[in-house]
C-alpha cells in the first residue's frame, strides 16, 4: 500500500553521464491533506545494480572549480588527483528554449557515490523529461567531511545559475533532488543557503545557492534520533562525531524554515538501511513551517529502489514527481508510456 500526504499552496546534443512499517498514527489528522493508497499486485523483488552503464547520448563533464582558477584544487581539498576536483556531468534537455534544471546527489552512505542507477539514469530520465540534468560528482570519505560535501553542492548550484545562459536554464526553475546520503546532502542544501555573496570577485560566487524545489528519495534525515543511518553519519562527521550541536544541525529537519523550498519525498515503509521515518520527520517539519511538501510512503521496497526499476508499484513515483513539478510551474514535458522513458 502507498501512502501518499500533501499539502499544497501556490509559490513561484546531449551529456555523459529500512526498517518499519509506517503507521498512520504517526501522522497528526491536520497534516494528512490527501491520502490515496494503492496495493502492489506482486512481492517487490529488490533490484540488482551494476556499474554505470554507457551513456546512451554523447556527454560533457565540467568541474566546478576549474583548474584554471583554482590551480592548487578545489576549497579544503588535498590534492589535484580526479577525487579532489568534484564535477557536474551535463545531462541538457533538448531545444534553444530555457529549461527547468535538477542538480542529482547519488547517494553511498558519504563514502562512495552510487553513479549508476541514481546518476545517469536519473539524468537521463530527467533529460528524456525535458529537465536538464547536472550529476555532481562531490568529494566524500575517507578523505573528505563535513563540511565539504555540502560547500560542493551549494558551488554546484551557484555554477548552474551563474550559467544558465550558456546552458539554457531557467535560473528561476533550479531545484535538487538526491538519493539516500545524497538525500541527506539535498536536504541540506534546500536548509542551508544564501542568496549569493555580491561582493566576491568570482561572479559564480555571487550567484545564489538556494534550490527553487527538493526531490528528496529515501533520505538519510535524522543524525540524532534511534533511526539514524550511523554509516552516513560517521563518514560525514569524521572526528566531528562529538559535536552535539553539528549533530543536530545536520540533523535537517531541525533546519527547516518557511523558506525552505517546496519539497517532495519518496520512501517506502520496509526500508531497514534508512527508515521510513526519516522522510516522515522532514516532511512534519515542512507542514509545520507551511511549506508545500508532498510525501509518498510505500508499502513495500527495499532501499537504493533508485527510479523504481522495474517494479510496477515503486516505478510510479517518477510520474507522481512530473505530476507534482507541473503543479508548482514547473515546465516538464509530457510523461512517456512508461515511466522509465
Amino acid at each position: 500500500m502507498a501512502f501518499s500526504t500533501g499539502a499544497s499552496t501556490q509559490r513561484s546534443a546531449a551529456f555523459r553521464a529500512p526498517m518499519r512499517r509506517f503507521a498512520i498514527r504517526h501522522l497528526p489528522i491536520a497534516a494528512l491533506a490527501t491520502l490515496t493508497c494503492c496495493t502492489a499486485n506482486t512481492p517487490y523483488r529488490a533490484r540488482s545494480y551494476s556499474a554505470a552503464p554507457e551513456p546512451a547520448l554523447a556527454g560533457m563533464v565540467e568541474y566546478i572549480w576549474p583548474a584554471d582558477q583554482h590551480p592548487a584544487g578545489a576549497p579544503m581539498g588535498e590534492g589535484v588527483a580526479s577525487d579532489d576536483r568534484p564535477n557536474l556531468t551535463l545531462y541538457p534537455a533538448p531545444g534553444d528554449q530555457p529549461h527547468p534544471a535538477i542538480l542529482v546527489l547519488p547517494g553511498g552512505g558519504y563514502g562512495t557515490l552510487a553513479m549508476g542507477h541514481e546518476g545517469h539514469d536519473v539524468g537521463v530520465f530527467c533529460q528524456k523529461h525535458g529537465i536538464s540534468a547536472f550529476v555532481l560528482t562531490y568529494r566524500h570519505a575517507p578523505k573528505y567531511h563535513h563540511p565539504v560535501p555540502q560547500m560542493d553542492g551549494q558551488r554546484a548550484l551557484r555554477t548552474i545559475r551563474a550559467r544558465s545562459a550558456e546552458w539554457r536554464v531557467d535560473p528561476d526553475q533550479i531545484g535538487v533532488m538526491g538519493f539516500s546520503a545524497g538525500g541527506h546532502l539535498a536536504s541540506t542544501l534546500a536548509t542551508w543557503f544564501d542568496s549569493g555573496k555580491p561582493e566576491d570577485s568570482d561572479p559564480i560566487e555571487r550567484a545564489s545557492c538556494r534550490p527553487d524545489f527538493a526531490v528528496l528519495v529515501y533520505p538519510v534525515i535524522s543524525l540524532d534520533k534511534p533511526w539514524a543511518h550511523e554509516g552516513s553519519k560517521r563518514n560525514l562527521l569524521g572526528d566531528q562525531l562529538a559535536d552535539v550541536l553539528l549533530v543536530g544541525r545536520l540533523s535537517t529537519a531541525n533546519a527547516v524554515t518557511p523558506n525552505t523550498p517546496p519539497t517532495f519525498l519518496v520512501h517506502s515503509t520496509t526500508d531497514v538501511v534508512v527508515p521510513v521515518e526519516n522522510s516522515i520527520d522532514f516532511y512534519l517539519a515542512l507542514h509545520r513551517n507551511q511549506v508545500p511538501a508532498e510525501l509518498h510512503a510505500y508499502e513495500r521496497g527495499n532501499h537504493g529502489f533508485g527510479l523504481g526499476g522495474k517494479d510496477p508499484v515503486l516505478s510510479t513515483w517518477t510520474d507522481r514527481l512530473l505530476a507534482w513539478l507541473r503543479q508548482r510551474g514547473i515546465r516538464v514535458a509530457a510523461s512517456r508510456s512508461s515511466t522509465q522513458a
